[in-house]
């Protein structure tokens, strides 16, 4: 504890933070006149201001709108982002639109420096949108829809790779132009929200004028590449409902075709390094070398709908509501198989060779229904329940089981694979009062009460799918890896803000929470925020939180059986898997401290900075590796079909299971700033500037029951350094007259894998006493140098109704580095698809439209 309140004091002291892109700076750079705030009976809060709505549909304003008053973070109702106890950002609809992105987690990425993606995502797993955010995994990114918690995604990430285990909020699933601005609260915040809550907070604020329509259409492609064309329709409107409510609707189309590398399957090439044993195609029928399309982006179409409302029920009682649903299909390439030879393909169906596509039939739907009112005994009041859930049918089509047409002459060539169901049923009770200590110290107290029920289920592919082997690309989950399991969680916290003098600010917050599965958690929280004078302030915060394993951590199995292999993870609580050394999961536990520096150093010219530290131990990673004899019993005990294994061909036969076994230090830097540049008859010019320096080290490695370390160099590269180094976007948004224009700088700093030595590599090269490929000891150690994107915008007003833009993403067509042969597997995978540095898809130029009433 020593040592935590010396770095709380040296941090607050030495470093410095800014709150950058909130509502004021996307609004201030851009013309209108002051509107008078509305109030809604619903909300009991200032609605958005004419000029953030104009701004929020595409087109300008005219003055300078107010900044909006935060809800993330925070139970006082009067503050703003840039006098926050601890950092929070604000981003408006606006900017999320400037970014040119159709997708809500590219857009955040593209405009947000802490929050990155994947390069591209493997299987099923690229089929769900995952943030990332300070270095962290998606499960460790709390997300909340107007301040309720929001379901997490049915579709597990089953690949070893950094999203490995992660079930997080798709936010795509979302519908984009039902948002008002995105809060964004970098800290840990477990003792006010609960779980996840560890890198920190994405609160997504929707829209609830009741008077107004937008609309919008959008489509480009991948210009340098000629393919990934996107288009999306976007339409919300508001009305009145009666004297004191309104309704607000929000509609969305987006579809979007494959982006595809061209990359050369050596296969196809003819060629063979010396001392090669693969296979290589060569038969009659001409093949393009570029048939393999592994490496390449889903195609995807989506349809998304959001009902909000509110209106008094009476005197200071309002009901609300939320409805959202959302509707994708989306199918991914797997690698190509060949026409002939040891690929286990079966030329009779496919005379040409095939790529598998996987996938994905989801449904993703909530409702959230409320009554919130005041003067309860003196307190305000807030009562809601949310249901939601998403529901996933995860198949393979263009595929084929060829031990199953092997043994009968016949197999499918679409299979389902498996279906998931992960839902969420939670109710909260809320109470908050502002009153003063001894007539002299005002106070916001709160506190609460939660119940949360949560359902997880898998369902068993089609025989087809599992039997002999499986289908090609991905086998089936098998019925003895079905099941249907739930947990229940109570919560309860309080909260006491203290205003201990006009400048001093002193937040002190705890939470305690059981799951019936897991046991319980206590965490607090403290934060404290000082400032000298209106120009310079200094905050710090620490606190402990936790995350508690996800149900899909804890449940989820999956076997795939072939000829001469099988392969099982298994559920951690099982028989099967304590008999080979699991134990029960454990929570997740984190301490953070953070401490920052807010300045004002001229009029409109804000800076913020902040350094944090997040330790992390009891990490939740793959581990338990078992093979051989134990495994087989292992598999045999939970019912699985064996082939007949002898004591040499049983080392073939794998298990392992989810673990807790690492411990992690995370360290980072976080500055903002921003100016605006008022020029007058020349336009408005607004400067922005964010960075995010970044490290995660590896400070524990945890054993498994034979003694051998849990993660290798290769596990332990996804945790740690796949993760850019630095990010830094630098923004300018100039207006003039009835222009506006956009260009955004963004650096990707460095990221590290080591890679698996792959296929072509020749055979006389070792590694010890093993051969390089497939070595679990020696990798080789590739790194993603850093790289500059380019992004610009330029729109136009048209008529007050109707505004225009075209814009550029990546103009200058920069792609991740490429990786050499002896880590490309097939020759088709010429990036690391492990990293979160740039996106693989190159420059992409597109037009938007935009109409409003």
């Amino acid at each position: 504890m020593v040592f935590r309140r010396q770095l709380l004091a040296a941090t607050i002291c030495v470093t410095g933070c800014f709150d950058a892109v909130h509502a004021f700076a996307q609004t201030a750079a851009e013309p209108a006149a002051k509107p008078k705030p509305v109030r809604h009976a619903a909300t009991k809060a200032v609605t958005p201001s004419r000029a953030q709505h104009t701004l929020a549909s595409g087109g300008r304003a005219a003055n300078d709108a107010p900044e909006v008053m935060i809800v993330t973070g925070t139970h006082s109702s009067n503050k703003r982002a840039r006098n926050s106890t601890s950092p929070v950002t604000v981003v408006s609809a606006a900017t999320l639109r400037r970014s040119g992105q159709m997708n809500l987690a590219d857009a955040l990425t593209r405009t947000y420096a802490s929050i990155n993606v994947s390069t591209m995502g493997t299987d099923a797993g690229a089929l769900t949108s995952a943030i990332r955010m300070r270095g962290l995994t998606p499960n460790q990114v709390l997300v909340l829809v107007d301040g309720k918690r929001r379901h997490t995604t049915g579709n597990i990430n089953a690949d070893a790779g950094p999203d490995f285990g992660s079930t997080p909020v798709d936010l795509n699933m979302i519908p984009a132009n039902s948002i008002d601005h995105i809060e964004v609260l970098e800290d840990g915040a477990a003792a006010m929200y609960g779980s996840d809550a560890i890198a920190g907070v994405v609160n997504i604020i929707t829209k609830k004028q009741d008077h107004g329509f937008d609309a919008s259409y959008q489509t480009g492609a991948n210009a340098y590449n000629g393919d990934g064309w996107q288009y999306q329709v976007n339409a919300d409107g508001g009305m009145k409902l009666g004297e004191n409510g309104f309704l607000h609707i929000s509609g969305q189309v987006y579809h979007t075709d494959h982006f595809v590398t061209k990359a050369m399957d050596n296969r196809l090439n003819g060629y063979t390094p010396p001392g090669a044993a693969n296979e290589q195609y060569t038969g009659s029928v001409k093949v393009s070398p570029y048939s393999n399309q592994i490496m390449s982006t889903p195609e995807e179409t989506r349809e998304n709908l959001g009902i909000e409302w509110g209106k008094q029920f009476t005197p200071g009682i309002n009901f609300y509501g939320l409805i959202t649903y959302a509707h994708r299909h989306a199918e991914g390439y797997e690698n190509y198989r060949l026409p002939s030879g040891a690929s286990n393909s079966v030329p009779a169906y496919y005379p040409e060779g095939y790529s598998p596509l996987e996938t994905n039939e989801e449904n993703d739907y909530a409702a959230t229904l409320g009554l919130k009112g005041d003067n309860f005994m003196g307190f305000n009041w807030d009562l809601s329940t949310t249901y939601g859930a998403d529901e996933d049918k995860i198949g393979v089509k263009d595929t084929v089981n060829p031990n199953l047409y092997a043994d009968t002459g016949y197999s499918p060539q679409k299979v389902r694979a498996a279906s998931y169901r992960m839902s969420q049923w939670t109710n909260n009770a809320d109470f908050r009062r502002h009153f003063n200590i001894g007539h002299a110290v005002p106070m916001t107290l709160a506190f609460g009460a939660e119940h949360r029920l949560e359902e997880y289920q898998i369902k068993a592919g089609d025989p087809a799918s599992y039997i002999d082997g499986g289908s090609q690309a991905l086998a089936g989950l098998t019925p003895q890896d079905a099941g249907k399991w739930d947990r229940d969680v109570w919560a309860g916290y309080i909260d006491g803000d203290f205003k201990l003098t006009r400048k001093w600010d002193l937040d002190f917050a705890g939470r305690f929470e059981h799951y019936t599965d897991v046991g319980n958690t206590e965490n607090g929280k403290v934060s404290t925020r000082y400032d000298f004078n209106r120009r310079v302030g200094i905050r710090g915060t620490i606190s402990n939180g936790f995350r508690a394993p996800t149900m899909a951590e804890q449940h989820y199995s999956a076997v795939n059986v072939g000829p001469t292999t099988a392969l099982g993870l298994l559920p951690v609580n099982s028989p099967e898997a304590i008999g080979t050394g699991a134990s029960k999961l454990k929570p997740e536990r984190s301490t953070s401290v953070s401490g920052g520096i807010v300045l004002e150093p001229v009029d409109g010219f804000h800076i913020e900075a902040d350094v944090y530290q997040i330790n992390i131990r009891d990490r939740i990673v793959q581990g338990g590796v078992t093979t051989g004899e134990a495994a087989v019993n292992a598999l045999q005990q939970m019912g699985v079909s064996l082939p007949a294994f002898d004591a040499q061909s049983a080392n073939s036969v794998q298990t392992y299971y989810f673990t807790n076994g690492a411990s992690t230090r995370t360290q980072g830097l976080d500055i903002k700033a921003d100016y605006m540049f008022r020029m007058h008859k020349y336009g408005n010019l607004m400067l922005s500037m964010s960075l995010d320096l970044n490290r995660t080290r590896l400070h524990h490695n945890g054993t498994s029951s034979t003694g051998d370390a849990l993660l290798n160099a290769e596990n332990t590269a996804w945790l740690t350094t796949s993760y850019p180094r630095s990010k830094i976007i630098l923004n300018a948004f100039y207006t003039y007259k009835n222009w506006d224009f956009n260009i955004r700088q963004t650096r990707y700093g460095e990221t590290t894998d080591m890679m698996q030595y792959q296929d072509w590599t020749p055979t006389n090269a070792t590694c010890g006493s093993q051969s390089l490929e497939n070595s679990n000891q020696c990798f080789y150690q590739f790194k993603n140098t850093p790289r500059w994107l380019t992004d610009i915008e330029i729109g136009y007003q048209v008529t007050p109704r109707w505004h225009v833009a075209v814009g550029a993403n990546n103009v200058f067509n920069i792609r991740p580095r490429k990786v050499p042969g002896i880590v490309n597997q097939l020759g088709a995978n010429v990036y690391d698809s492990m990293s979160s540095q740039v996106p693989m898809t190159g420059g992409y130029y597109y037009g938007r439209v935009n109409f409003k009433l």
